[in-house]
């Protein structure tokens, strides 16, 4: 792929998966000001697309994300300008939280600092056997604090500290273990490991899903009492859907549901 093209490859086949691919290998696809507007720009064309049905985030080369550009950062040694930044970035990651469809990252390889808090923050993830991950900025005085929001929210607490104190790689079987990783595939079957994740979601009503996500993470945040009355009120509305009355009208009839 030719660095003179788009920073973020776009792709979407007909059964509404959408590939977005970070398409700056020279420098590892770092989260640049220009990677971090391209993504941004492609999520809310996703959010738009009332078709779509998963997103997965891909990247050329051989890393997936290193992530900020540490060059572009040093140039410019103003608060203004980090806080502007780190509010980019943030807000690039709520999105893919909010789209009402789930996001897969499909990590080939290494994915540091933010590039780790990609991964952490999507959906789900798939990773290659080669691939390692850290959140390495305390190595260089700076703690990873924006990465540690979404990896606190994947690991074990005392797991996700010791990689936010230590800077240590680990690799993509102990992301799985871990959780921060849903599964791991040799290089030649990571594809075919993602379509069957893909494959998976297709067979299930859009609706329900997009409901679910949003209650999913909306709970998460709350105590358990709000937690039961949110996720009970969700549930309710699910239920008047079109697609849950066919699932569960299907069910009791010993029939496969037929979706619109």
């Amino acid at each position: 792929m030719s660095e003179s093209t788009e920073p973020v490859l776009h792709s979407r086949d007909a059964r509404g998966v959408v590939t977005l691919t970070m398409n700056r290998p020279g420098n590892f696809n770092a989260l640049s000001e220009e990677m971090l507007a391209a993504l941004q720009s492609a999520l809310d064309r996703v959010a738009d697309d009332a078709s779509a049905r998963v997103v997965v985030i891909a990247a050329a080369g051989k890393a997936f994300c290193p992530g900020h550009n540490l060059k572009e950062m040093i140039a410019r040694p103003e608060l203004a300008y980090y806080q502007q930044l780190f509010s980019q970035c943030s807000r690039m990651m709520l999105t893919i939280q909010k789209l009402p469809l789930p996001v897969i990252a499909r990590v080939q390889g290494i994915a540091t600092a933010a590039g780790c808090q990609l991964v952490a923050q999507c959906d789900l993830a798939v990773a290659s056997t080669e691939a390692k991950f850290a959140v390495s900025g305390v190595n260089f005085g700076l703690f990873c604090s924006t990465p540690s929001v979404p990896l606190l929210r994947n690991m074990a607490p005392k797991q996700a500290m010791e990689m936010l104190v230590t800077g240590d790689f680990i690799d993509a079987e102990q992301a799985r273990q871990r959780g921060l990783v849903n599964r791991v595939a040799p290089p030649e079957r990571l594809d075919e490991e993602i379509e069957s994740l893909v494959a998976s979601i297709l067979a299930k009503p859009r609706q329900a899903l997009a409901m679910g996500k949003e209650l999913f993470y909306r709970q998460r945040e709350l105590g358990i009492e709000a937690a039961y009355q949110l996720a009970s009120q969700t549930m309710a509305v699910n239920m008047m859907e079109g697609c849950a009355q066919e699932g569960v009208t299907a069910f009791t009839e010993k029939r496969k549901p037929k979706w619109n």
